[in-house]
């Protein structure tokens, strides 16, 4: 369960780097209902809400090579300090620690395998106001050709707990992430092994994606393909967990559509 309290090592913001702002934010509010407010006529990007509330954030991508693509940010207490623990365990700094006027602190980073993720240090923004409920974040996952690096790295950051559970029909083993010192229900991500090719999105690296909650998967699936996206996988159910579906927006940056199990 994804709340937004800042817990630390929980995730608390993400944003979307996209070559086409407009694009996406026609796509997004197709299918999850979002409204896009920029950020002024010379920003490249704003936020988007849902029911007025802040779900995520969206930016021109800048970078040279870099594929479009969802970061999700998790929060730290010290951003500088997750900077030294990063490096400290064979990660790389993307973005070294710095303030976004009092808003908090942010820091950008690739693991030892160069999957990439983000760190926030909240000041006046605690990060997203609207989790866990349709059309908002409410799961992260890490497909990763090697989990038990990606345990020890991840853990050793950010002092998570991990669970594993065996996928049904032989599917592999997938690791339940939760919190350092919070109970199970707290749990907010995943990580699963797959196989090189299987990361093809990448040329092989490791990827975060979010999960969106919404309330028919079936009809998020049909908006997707509607409006310029494609579907990777699904829509399909997965028992105790819910139907989903993993898809990519018009630019390819990938997600995931889930309406969860009831009860």
């Amino acid at each position: 369960m994804i709340t937004n309290e800042s817990v630390p090592g929980s995730p608390c913001w993400l944003d979307l780097g996209t070559p086409d702002v407009s694009g996406a934010a026609a796509f997004y509010s197709a299918v999850l209902g979002w409204d896009y407010e920029s950020m002024g006529q010379d920003a490249e990007g704003g936020m988007f809400r849902k029911d007025g509330k802040t779900v995520a954030g969206i930016g021109k991508l800048t970078e040279e090579g870099a594929r479009s693509a969802w970061m999700i940010y998790y929060c730290v207490s010290d951003a500088d300090a997750t900077t030294q623990a990063v490096r400290s365990a064979g990660g790389t700094v993307r973005v070294a620690p710095m303030d976004l006027d009092d808003w908090g602190r942010m820091a950008q980073y690739s693991d030892p395998s160069g999957g990439q993720f983000a760190v926030w240090q909240p000041g006046t923004n605690k990060g997203v106001e609207l989790v866990d409920k349709p059309g908002s974040l409410s799961w992260t996952e890490l497909y990763t050709s090697d989990a038990a690096a990606a345990k020890e790295f991840y853990g050793g950051v950010f002092g998570w707990q991990f669970g594993d559970m065996e996928l049904p029909g032989g599917g592999g083993t997938y690791s339940l992430i939760t919190p350092a010192g919070l109970p199970e229900e707290r749990m907010h991500g995943g990580l699963m092994e797959v196989r090189e090719q299987d990361l093809a999105l990448t040329g092989g690296r490791p990827y975060w994606h979010p999960v969106f909650a919404v309330t028919d998967c079936d009809a998020a699936v049909a908006a997707v393909t509607e409006n310029g996206g494609s579907v990777q996988m699904g829509p399909e159910d997965a028992e105790g967990v819910g139907r989903l579906a993993v898809c990519l927006d018009p630019s390819n940056a990938d997600f995931v559509v889930l309406t969860p199990a009831q009860g």
